[in-house]
């Protein structure tokens, strides 16, 4: 029988594949398609992201966590599931029809009316699958995601090349979008061996929905609270700058949000199996923190000073506005997977209550920073969601102290030395960028092998922990 220990390596091993390749692939297609458009179509499609941001995370409802966290689901809760997620797509789906005009006009982009309606389907389409992914993810099964995930790369990206390169400008990433939801449930339908049956209980959904719903009023809170700086800047600056700030997130979304949808996917279903046994628990939970956030913090400090040649190289000139925000970006979405990791705590323990409270608070912490931002500009807004990252941990991590006695600053401890790890490697690698004076794409590879060279001096000569356990784990996989 696998172990707690195995299944969690496994698990991080094939979602690590997943995130590499299939998502590394959906950012390669990003990458040729910022060759082919222009900041302008990323901004207006970026102007729609909360609305079917906020639409989707309403679809789930909470379900998914309060479907992992149970421990024996029944096909009655599946099936339950299942038709409440079709019907909430359809009547957000049409929702979104009907103001689709009034987004376009508060926007003042009349386009974003037609393209709101068609890019809204992937609502519908998503919520035919959801129930098939929350089995696979309860199972720990991420290697048959990992194959969906790159078949759907693939033929989205090749879609969306061919209409790029025919012309068709924001309608390519809206069949992006589209195709890869579509491929993804078809294969999820195909692959996953579960069908719903022709039944809705109300016991089962009131069971659910008591734990979810609240998680859902979280999850819809937390969603603004990412998103709402779409909507700000779509507003009061102009598109291309969005723009410019869409294709930033989504340099830093590679690494940081990546990594923590592998660490979410794997470490909840895997948590929530112990706990009834709190000293276990803590100990498999410091582990994943130690390990993840070396992970991350040599990622996006690493990131941040490669970041004006690989701008350039990647995307070329036209995009050199997005360097600064991207190294902002960086620091502020290191802090991501301590964020998440410290909520799955409260979600374990069915806190869904105190989840929502800090979800309440965030977004009143988050008002001021906007305002500044609006007033002062871009710099100052970005800047701001720096300094928000970094008190949010403290608000998530303040609970962890009296459910499973891991306090805010026992886990600082046990991150520092990967800190000191990251900041010796990015801040060596970003010195050496300033004295080379070759082109951007020998740059970004001799700072690359550079920075991986002192990344692995430091961590063996300082005996780090969590490198050796990550480095164990690739020996063994490999």
């Amino acid at each position: 029988m696998i172990n707690i220990k195995d299944k969690t390596v496994k698990g991080l091993f094939w979602s690590f594949v997943d995130s590499i390749f299939g998502q590394g692939l959906q950012f390669i297609i990003g990458i040729i398609l910022a060759r082919i458009l222009t900041p302008r179509e990323f901004g207006v499609i970026g102007m729609m992201a909360i609305f079917i941001a906020i639409s989707q995370a309403f679809i789930e409802s909470g379900f998914i966590q309060a479907l992992v966290r149970k421990q024996k689901c029944t096909q009655v809760d599946y099936s339950t599931v299942f038709y409440f997620n079709i019907s909430g797509s359809i009547i957000l789906y049409v929702s979104l029809i009907y103001f689709s005009k009034s987004i376009a006009s508060f926007y003042n982009e009349p386009q974003i009316e037609n393209l709101l309606k068609v890019l809204s389907l992937s609502l519908i389409i998503n919520a035919f699958a959801i129930v098939q992914r929350t089995i696979l993810t309860k199972n720990i099964n991420f290697k048959l995601q990992t194959r969906i995930s790159m078949l759907a790369s693939i033929s989205s990206g090749a879609v969306a090349i061919w209409m790029a390169m025919k012309g068709y400008g924001v309608w390519s990433l809206v069949g992006l979008t589209l195709v890869r939801s579509f491929v993804t449930s078809v294969f999820l339908w195909v692959f996953v061996q579960w069908k719903p049956s022709l039944i809705f209980s109300k016991k089962s959904f009131n069971e659910l929905f008591s734990y979810g719903s609240k998680l859902l009023l979280s999850s819809l809170i937390n969603t603004s609270f990412i998103n709402i700086y779409y909507l700000i800047i779509g507003k009061y600056f102009s598109v291309i700058q969005l723009g410019y700030f869409t294709r930033a997130v989504q340099f830093t979304e590679l690494s940081a949000k990546n990594l923590t949808g592998i660490i979410n996917r794997v470490t909840f279903p895997v948590l929530s199996t112990l706990q009834d046994n709190k000293i276990a628990l803590k100990k498999k939970y410091k582990r994943i923190i130690t390990s993840s956030m070396l992970i991350s913090f040599t990622l996006m400090f690493g990131l941040a000073a490669i970041a004006e040649p690989m701008v350039i190289t990647l995307i070329g000139e036209k995009w050199r506005p997005i360097i600064v925000y991207l190294q902002l970006l960086c620091f502020a979405s290191s802090l991501y997977p301590l964020h998440s990791l410290n909520l799955n705590i409260l979600k374990i323990f069915g806190r869904s209550d105190l989840f929502l409270r800090l979800e309440i608070i965030k977004i009143i912490l988050l008002i001021p920073f906007i305002y500044a931002g609006v007033k002062f500009g871009m710099l100052i807004l970005i800047i701001g969601q720096m300094l928000l990252s970094l008190i949010v941990y403290f608000l998530n991590s303040y609970w962890s102290k009296s459910l499973i006695n891991y306090s805010s600053m026992e886990q600082i401890k046990d991150i520092l030395p990967s800190v000191f790890i990251a900041m010796g490697t990015a801040g060596s690698v970003f010195i050496l960028g300033n004295y080379l004076t070759i082109n951007p794409l020998l740059s970004l590879f001799a700072q690359i092998i550079f920075g991986l060279i002192i990344f692995l001096i430091l961590g063996e000569i300082g005996k780090n922990k969590e490198y050796f356990y990550i480095k164990s784990i690739i020996r063994q996989y490999i």
